[in-house]
């Protein structure tokens, strides 16, 4: 990019001696003031020193721009996936329980697992066979919440600030507890004490925010008011299983799905699930399955669903008596 401004190698060397105009923080990356580089020059040049030679030349003022900052997407290589994560970029997705940029050290930055690239100064690389699909972020590519998390709990050691990130995470709607469990599955991550604890926490606060999203769909929505929280089972016969909310007089029970992904893998999991699902189908039962994930994006849609199962149980035959007892 220097050389489409005719500046040569030598000269842009020249300028980056000791006490001169310019440094070199990274190698081949050049910040044109003398002084310490902001917290996003640093990010800028932690992105450029991962994309080095992939770099398209940058227009001209007098191409018709107005030789501004020009934003990530102009200085960036383009189809070369590399992003912010880690630490920085759960600061930069706005966690409070992240430390500020400029109090980090090293920055990690997330590249194809093909690209030769070392460490080095404040950029620490981070590699994948398969990374996710970056988002913007103040103009620059991050990834995603989980991931970044999952890159983050790996340096990590300190349980109490674990626990905040994971439990931030969920509780300030950045993401669902289950995405974070599979980023953290996939990283070999649940082994860890603190982190098996942490992630404890996490769920039992995705589940929390779950439940009130469903109390304020049946309020919002005016939902008949169901039975909360409340086990089923026939008259002195087997017990049917646990359900979140159910309707006596329609027939229509409703589960919220906040199982973690660790959970899911288990076919003794699942088995029983469907064995319950399909006990209380066939006494005439019709079962409502809800993600976090869909009440948080869409109370509205979520509430046609279960006013749909309420209304159509007039055409369903009558359900079976049920004995109706908390949970």
């Amino acid at each position: 990019a220097l050389r489409e401004h005719g500046v040569t190698t030598a000269v842009a060397n020249e300028r980056c001696r000791p006490g001169g105009p310019w440094q070199m923080p990274l190698p081949g990356v050049y910040v044109l003031h003398a002084g310490p580089p902001t917290s996003d020059e640093r990010l800028r040049a932690v992105l450029l020193y991962a994309g080095r030679q992939l770099i398209p030349p940058q227009p001209r003022p007098e191409d018709g721009h107005d030789g501004g900052d020009g934003g990530a997407e102009e200085s960036l290589p383009r189809g070369c996936v590399v992003m912010i994560t880690g630490l920085a970029a759960l600061a930069l997705h706005g966690f409070s329980s992240a430390p500020p940029l400029r109090s980090l050290d090293q920055l990690d930055v997330l590249v194809p697992r093909t690209r030769r690239l070392r460490s080095h100064g404040c950029a620490r690389v981070v590699r994948d066979e398969q990374p996710p699909e970056p988002e913007q972020v103040t103009g620059l590519p991050v990834a995603p919440v989980p991931r970044a998390l999952a890159d983050a709990v790996l340096r990590l050691t300190d349980a109490v600030t674990v626990r905040r990130l994971l439990t931030e995470a969920v509780r300030g709607g950045h993401c669902e507890a289950q995405a974070v469990v599979r980023e953290l599955t996939r990283a070999r991550l649940l082994a860890s004490p603190h982190v098996v604890d942490a992630v404890d926490a996490l769920l039992a606060e995705g589940r929390a925010l779950a439940e009130g999203s469903l109390y304020a769909m049946v309020r919002c929505h005016d939902l008949p008011d169901p039975c909360w929280n409340v086990d089923l089972r026939l008259p002195g016969g087997p017990h049917l299983g646990g359900v979140d909310a159910f309707w006596p007089d329609h027939g229509v029970a409703l589960e919220l799905d906040t199982r973690a992904p660790r959970h899911q893998q288990s076919g003794a999991q699942w088995s029983s699930l469907a064995r319950k699902r399909q006990a209380l189908e066939e006494i005439g039962v019709a079962v409502v399955h809800l993600t976090p994930k869909r009440l948080r994006e869409s109370l509205e849609s979520q509430a046609a669903i279960v006013r749909t199962a309420l209304v159509t149980s007039a055409e369903r035959a009558p359900a079976e008596y049920v004995v109706v007892s908390p949970r």
